[in-house]
């Protein structure tokens, strides 16, 4: 398979305020400022519609560009053993590095010990209906799951993980059909092309969305949610910092390339992340960039789909860090091989939590009940600042993930080195990308 054709130069001339990520900035800055200054207004319902909207527009979208991509790409690979190399090299790729998120949130968690002193009464209350639902999520009914009832229902409910196992199902079928497939082949390719124009359309949107998810996080917990509880933050955003900057930007420098640039370069995802708080809002941009950075587009439709459930590193951060920061507040001394049943839990818990807001707060409350079940009840310290961690814990996902691909790219042999290092000296401008050149 040949490497797409380069694609448009970005528009040099282009003014500042018509750019996406200056339009989204701004948007979130005016929208922490409405929800500080009048909280009223931000929690108006219509407000809030505005980013719940916008995350539903893209997640409308996700489960066809899934299917679309990841059965094009297998379909056009002749070798069926690549795509079970290249499957294994992500699971690798991402049980490696996740351990790694996994033993830093453990370790920042007890050099720093900020829950100790905290005077915090938990409210069990307030976080029973996300303990009912980590109670009901066993990992024998997520593997269970991963099949779906029926093909449209799982194209209907936008389960990313079903749509993904049919899809590669649907992908060898293809490839086993040959010269005979090559018609639906491109109308697979041509309906990709289409949907990723639809994007290009709702991405005109973005600020909007991103103006009302912050005025609405904003006016409801307001500032005064983050005062006591501000050094756990504080942390938790450190710790996701240096997990970036050593961990991903060691892996990116083995490639060969910087881990800012590549943060410059998908700049206007992580401010839809930041403004949504979804990771999976930013999901089909991030895939077409990717591609134009010069990732495999197999690699690629296998890698960033797969990783939303089984390589969200800030979600690992998170659970390690927060389980012992309420242990620390709790009074509860965790023993050594606790700390290490954390681990363990921890790397299964995480497992199937999507990008989607409050996943991680789910999964935090499987670790809790399995590690020590007195430390359930402490949620509710974590819970009222949990909508500004998970803001971060997004953009630790979706960076990572993006960094999997061009890892697992790179291993496979199969990145074009070349144009990495253009796109990165000339990052694509999201609003230039309205179609998708069907040279392959």
């Amino acid at each position: 398979m040949t490497t797409m054709a380069t694609a448009a130069p970005v528009r040099a001339s282009q003014a500042w305020y018509k750019i996406l990520y200056v339009q989204v900035l701004i948007a979130i800055v005016i929208g922490a400022i409405v929800g500080w200054l009048w909280p009223s207004v931000a929690t108006n319902d219509w407000v809030k519609a505005l980013g719940d909207g916008f995350i539903k527009l893209i997640k409308m979208v996700i489960a066809p560009i899934i299917f679309c991509t990841v059965a094009s790409g297998i379909a056009h690979i002749q070798d069926a053993k690549k795509v079970g190399r290249v499957g294994v090299k992500a699971l690798v790729y991402f049980e490696i590095v996740s351990s790694f998120a996994l033993v830093l949130g453990l370790v920042m968690g007890n050099l720093v010990q900020i829950g100790h002193g905290l005077a915090v009464k938990p409210d069990a209350a307030a976080v029973a209906s996300y303990v009912k639902q980590a109670e009901a999520s066993k990992t024998v009914d997520f593997f269970l799951n991963i099949i779906p009832d029926t093909v449209v229902g799982a194209l209907a409910r936008g389960d990313v993980l079903q749509v993904l196992l049919f899809a590669i199902l649907f992908g060898f079928s293809l490839m086993a059909l040959g010269e005979r497939g090559e018609r639906l082949r491109g109308m697979i390719d041509d309906i990709a092309h289409a949907v990723f124009g639809v994007i290009a359309i709702i991405m005109k949107a973005a600020p909007i969305g991103a103006f009302g998810a912050m005025a609405f996080t904003i006016g409801k917990f307001g500032p005064a949610a983050l005062g006591n509880l501000i050094g756990l933050i504080v942390l938790f955003y450190a710790t996701a910092a240096i997990f970036v900057v050593v961990v991903l930007g060691l892996i990116a420098r083995i490639v060969g390339f910087s881990i800012f640039k590549f943060i410059i370069y998908i700049k206007d995802e992580l401010l839809i992340v930041l403004g949504t708080s979804s990771s999976e809002s930013a999901l089909p941009q991030l895939m077409e960039k990717l591609e134009r950075l010069g990732c495999s587009k197999p690699v690629v439709g296998l890698v960033v789909p797969t990783g939303y459930s089984f390589n969200l590193d800030g979600t690992n951060i998170y659970m390690t860090l927060a389980t012992l920061f309420i242990a620390q507040a709790l009074g509860v001394d965790l023993t050594f091989g606790q700390q290490l049943t954390i681990l363990l839990v921890a790397m299964l818990t995480s497992k199937g939590a999507s990008g989607v807001t409050g996943a991680g707060f789910i999964t935090l409350a499987a670790t809790l009940s399995v590690v020590n079940p007195a430390l359930v009840p402490g949620m509710a310290i974590v819970f009222s600042i949990d909508k500004f961690m998970s803001e971060v814990r997004a953009l630790t996902n979706i960076t990572g993930n993006g960094i999997a691909a061009v890892f697992v790219s790179w291993w496979e042999g199969e990145l074009d080195n070349a144009r990495l290092r253009a796109r990165l000296k000339q990052p694509t401008v999201s609003s230039d990308i309205d179609t998708r050149s069907s040279s392959r």
